[in-house]
C-alpha cells in the first residue's frame, strides 16, 4: 500500500518537473513575420473579394522598402562600430605622452601649475589672464602688458587676488586682450598634460590626462614636452 502510494507520488513529481516550459515574446515584427502576414492575407481572402493587386504591389513595395533600410540601418552601424575602434586604437597611440589640446582650464597639484599656451594673430593691448574656481568666481587676474603677433606660455602661480595659495584642484582660465580699435577680443588658449587612458561616450573619443582632465582626440593639435612646472610668461 505504501509503496504504491510512494510510486505514484514519485511519478507525479517527476511529470510536474519536466512539464514545465517557459514562453518567449517578440515585441517587434521582422522580415519573416512579414512574409507570414502576407501569405495568410492571402490564403484567407474572400474568394468574392480579393486583395486588390494594386494594394499587394503597394504592400511589396512596402517589404522592399522596409529590408533595404533595414540593410541601410546594418551598414550604417557597423561603419560607426568601425570607426569608434579605429578612433580608440589611434587614441592609444597616445598614452604616457604629453599633448596639446584647444581648452580653457588648468590645474593646480601640489603647488604645480600646469602650461597654458596661447597664440596671437595680431598684437594686442592689456592682455590679461583671468583665473575662476569651480563655481564661476573670479580670484585672479594678472595683467599681462602688451603682446606682438606670436606664440606665448603662460603657468599661473597658484594665488589668488589675495597672495593666499589655492588648493589643488582644476580653474578654468581666459585670456582676453584688445585689439588694435580697442575691442575687447578672447584668445584661444590651450592646455597640456600626459595621457593616462582612452575613452569614448556617445561616440567621441577622450583622452584622460595624469591631472583629472579630458581632451577630445579631435582637439589634439600636438605632442609637446613635458609642460613646464615653474611660474612664467613669454
Amino acid at each position: 500500500m505504501s509503496t504504491s502510494s510512494t510510486s505514484s507520488t514519485s511519478s507525479t513529481s517527476s511529470t510536474s518537473s519536466t512539464s514545465s516550459t517557459s514562453t518567449t515574446h517578440k515585441t517587434t515584427l521582422d522580415q519573416s513575420d512579414f512574409i507570414s502576414i502576407l501569405l495568410a492575407q492571402l490564403q484567407y481572402q474572400d474568394p468574392n473579394d480579393p486583395v486588390d493587386d494594386k494594394e499587394m504591389a503597394a504592400q511589396l513595395v512596402q517589404f522592399s522598402s522596409l529590408e533595404a533600410l533595414n540593410e541601410i540601418s546594418e551598414g550604417v552601424q557597423s561603419l560607426v562600430d568601425a570607426n569608434s575602434d579605429s578612433t580608440l586604437l589611434a587614441g592609444s597611440n597616445y598614452l604616457g605622452k604629453s599633448i596639446k589640446s584647444t581648452g580653457y582650464n588648468l590645474t593646480v597639484s601640489d603647488g604645480t601649475v600646469s602650461t597654458l599656451y596661447y597664440s596671437l594673430g595680431e598684437s594686442v593691448t592689456n592682455v590679461t589672464a583671468n583665473v575662476y574656481d569651480t563655481t564661476g568666481d573670479l580670484i585672479s587676474s594678472v595683467n599681462l602688458g602688451s603682446k606682438g603677433e606670436g606664440e606665448y606660455t603662460y603657468v599661473w602661480d597658484g594665488k589668488d587676488t589675495n597672495g593666499q595659495t589655492v588648493s589643488d584642484g582644476t580653474y578654468g582660465i581666459i585670456i582676453k586682450a584688445e585689439n588694435s580699435s580697442g575691442e575687447s577680443v578672447v584668445v584661444q588658449s590651450q592646455i597640456s598634460g600626459v595621457v593616462t587612458g582612452v575613452k569614448t561616450s556617445d561616440g567621441t573619443t577622450y583622452l584622460e590626462l595624469a591631472d583629472g582632465r579630458t581632451v577630445a582626440l579631435s582637439n589634439v593639435t600636438e605632442v609637446v614636452s613635458t609642460a613646464s612646472t615653474s611660474s612664467s610668461d613669454s
